[in-house]
């Protein structure tokens, strides 16, 4: 399958995908500075989810003081956000911790649905969360489930297995929270439920892609073997904003 080119011409919506969805697909659950919404449409040059939907921030361009400067405003002085794609913040802002990531897009996956696979939805949550505690997938926040369609594989009723669907940039969506129990693993879980969310993805003319730390050789090496293909290297950020929001209390 192939994908849309990517040229060095003009940026790529993989390019800053939270930006692209929370400005997008995903604006019911984002959150603006004061004053950056203006009839449902966003006006303001950053945006994060809402706190217990995803913990990330986006700007809109991050060569832009513009964006920068809303964001401040967005998360107060001296407040943490987490950013992707983002090498160096402005002056003032300070790097508070930095994970590479790899960014990895479909090109000849063979996406079907998995007859085990079954929806979950808010009444699994707590079970959702205490597999991403085990497994440790990567965020994963009590309404993340809302952000699109998660499936999961049970064994004895009990949930082993997940991989659902989060960010959605126009053309494209996400795979991720991608885990597997450790007493169940190397039953090929993870690839079937992989295949059966992008056979979703396909299903509306979209575009599967995801994201794992770059250190993550095994998955990296899993998703290639099944049709995925390395596109970018964006760093994952936390950067904390200027200012000291201890002085607003002294």
């Amino acid at each position: 399958m192939s994908t849309p080119a990517h040229t060095s011409l003009s940026p790529h919506v993989l390019d800053n995908p939270a930006w692209a969805s929370l400005s997008g697909a995903h604006t019911a659950f984002a959150e603006y500075p004061a004053g950056g919404a203006a009839d449902g449409a966003p006006t303001a040059r950053a945006a994060r989810y809402s706190p217990d939907v995803s913990p990330f921030a986006a700007l809109a361009d991050p060569g832009d003081p513009r964006s920068w400067a809303d964001l401040r405003a967005l998360i107060g002085d001296g407040e943490v956000a987490s950013l992707a794609g983002v090498l160096t913040p402005p002056d003032g802002w300070e790097t508070v911790g930095r994970i590479q990531g790899v960014q990895l897009v479909d090109t000849s996956l063979r996406a079907e649905p998995t007859p085990e696979a079954v929806r979950l939805g808010a009444a699994d949550v707590p079970e959702v969360l205490a597999l991403i505690r085990l497994a440790e997938p990567g965020p994963f926040l009590p309404r993340t489930v809302e952000l699109g369609t998660y499936l999961g594989i049970r064994r004895q009723g009990r949930l082993v297995a997940m991989a659902g669907e989060r960010l959605r940039p126009p053309g494209w969506t996400e795979i991720s929270a991608v885990c597997t129990h450790p007493d169940h693993r190397g039953q090929g879980l993870a690839t079937r439920l992989v295949r059966a969310v992008a056979a979703g993805i396909r299903e509306r003319g979209e575009v599967p892609f995801l994201h794992t730390s770059a250190s993550n050789t095994r998955a990296i090496r899993l998703y290639e073997s099944i049709g995925f293909t390395l596109r970018r290297r964006p760093f994952f950020l936390a950067v904390r904003a200027p200012g000291n929001t201890a002085a607003n209390f002294s």
